[in-house]
């Protein structure tokens, strides 16, 4: 599903919201997650997981084509971890 079925599945489901304020909200809880993540806390949806970001550090990693060493600095990565709900749901 991406974010255009979420919308649509939203619309079918609520009658009392048209497709753009459904839209307008999608859009706006996405930017909200992302600009938390930005700064590096965690975002909590009860029942559903928990949104957070890790940070990988400094290594040395291989070239795939050449085969040469290279260095990968550190960096941070998003990271989402399901809710024993939603681990219960899909099983």
């Amino acid at each position: 599903m991406n974010k255009s079925d979420l919308i649509s599945n939203v619309f079918q489901n609520i009658d009392s919201l048209n497709k753009s304020d459904i839209d307008l909200g999608v859009n706006e809880i996405l930017e909200i997650i992302s600009s938390s993540l930005e700064k590096r806390r965690r975002v909590e949806v009860r029942g559903f997981g928990t949104f957070s970001v890790r940070k990988r550090n400094k290594r040395i990693g291989r070239d795939p084509s050449s085969g040469s060493s290279v260095v990968v600095m550190k960096k941070y990565h998003p990271y989402f971890r399901a809710s024993k709900s939603l681990k219960l749901k899909v099983k």
